[in-house]
């Protein structure tokens, strides 16, 4: 079976490619198909020696850079991607690699990770962040947006099969581009943690340092409870501000290896993790860690994180909300101490590890080979 995999770009190593490292592993010989690649493969064993092929903004001016700014050519560049004679064609998609153009012979799924945010339902947050909601060039930003949107639709019709990443994101599939979705987890990399060693006073947050994940709210919640001791990990561009605004009890690491994240995730107290997530990969692996998640209740924490065993999950996406939980959590876990084996008992390392191990790599490819191999006979 001739296979090809489009992902949208290679440009960092983050959680939709890491999904594209395991869909590589299922079908080793497939060839690559993405709209840029700026990562060395020889540092990536899964792209090492494989046939990537780009399109032609791969060569326009700045595009290692600024490559997002070319979005309003990428629907074109995909669709000159020439894939006559492939069988399958499995799309890795958070933007435009579900929109090439398939061999009518062919069998096409794709493995989405959200219908585009910015051209979709936060439009108007990304406008407002891009500073760019008003005037003429809001004006033109918003007409872009508008043809993306009808675009991304009708690309979405020439999909055989759509699998979504949660039952969050199955719903935004059916609701912007009226198709049905079966649902298979991402991968996460369980085994790489250990979940048994002892834990520490300290509670964690890790993430980018941009603005939806919130990392603003956690240490606002920290800094009115100087008894409770903080350590966020990540860089980005709001990471000046959050550092400015952290008091004595917080700590910024900036950006780590990731087995400084290890670490830290081996060893905390729980998991702080506030922002609205489509699936999110951090909560399953400080749960594979041992550590429980308190998080906020909306998108796919709530399929991630068991409430009350391993994990609570906040009501409102808020400083009080979050004070609220973690004084619920404290609560619980004393009171379960004195009551319960440490092994046996809500929150614990074991119960948590035992959860994630619902999302590993390995049920992954079973999922991905098995919905395929249905498909394909």
């Amino acid at each position: 079976m001739k296979v090809a995999i489009v992902h949208d770009w290679l440009t960092t190593w983050a959680g939709a490619e890491k999904a594209l490292a395991e869909l590589l592993a299922c079908f080793p010989k497939a060839e690559v198909f993405t709209t840029v690649n700026f990562l060395e493969a020889e540092n990536i064993p899964c792209l090492a020696g494989r046939r990537i092929h780009t399109s032609f903004i791969q060569r326009l001016p700045g595009a290692r850079k600024h490559y997002r700014r070319y979005l309003p050519l990428m629907p074109i560049a995909v669709e000159q991607f020439d894939l006559k004679g492939f069988d399958l064609i499995l799309s890795s998609s958070h933007a435009v690699a579900k929109g090439v153009i398939s061999d009518p012979g062919s069998l096409h799924v794709c493995y989405c990770y959200s219908p585009m945010r910015y051209a979709w339902d936060m439009q108007h947050q990304y406008l407002r962040q891009s500073k760019n909601d008003t005037g003429w060039l809001g004006g033109i930003m918003r007409w872009q947006l508008h043809r993306l949107r009808q675009w991304d639709y009708i690309s979405a019709q020439r999909v055989d099969h759509f699998i979504a990443i949660s039952h969050y994101i199955k719903r935004r599939i059916e609701v912007f581009y009226r198709r049905e979705a079966h649902v298979v987890y991402p991968p996460v990399d369980v085994d790489k943690f250990c979940h048994d060693r002892p834990r520490e006073d300290f509670y964690l947050t890790a993430s980018r340092m941009v603005p939806y994940k919130r990392i603003d709210l956690v240490i606002q919640a920290f800094n009115r409870t100087p008894n409770r001791q903080l350590v966020v990990l990540g860089d980005g561009p709001d990471f000046a501000s959050l550092k400015s605004m952290a008091g004595p009890n917080v700590t910024l690491l900036g950006y780590q290896p990731d087995s400084v994240l290890v670490d830290y995730l081996e060893r905390t107290r729980a998991f702080v993790f506030m922002a609205e997530e489509d699936f999110g990969i951090l909560p399953v692996e400080a749960q594979a860690a041992g550590a429980p998640v308190i998080g906020y209740g909306v998108g796919g924490m709530r399929e991630t994180v068991e409430e009350g065993v391993t994990g609570l999950l906040t009501t409102e996406q808020s400083v009080e909300s979050l004070l609220e939980t973690l004084e619920h959590f404290e609560a619980l876990n004393d009171l379960a101490k004195k009551g319960e084996e440490y092994s046996e008992r809500p929150f614990s390392p074991s119960v948590c590890r035992l959860n994630a191990q619902r999302f590993s790599n390995d049920t992954f490819k079973d999922a991905i080979h098995r919905f395929i191999q249905e498909r394909m006979s």
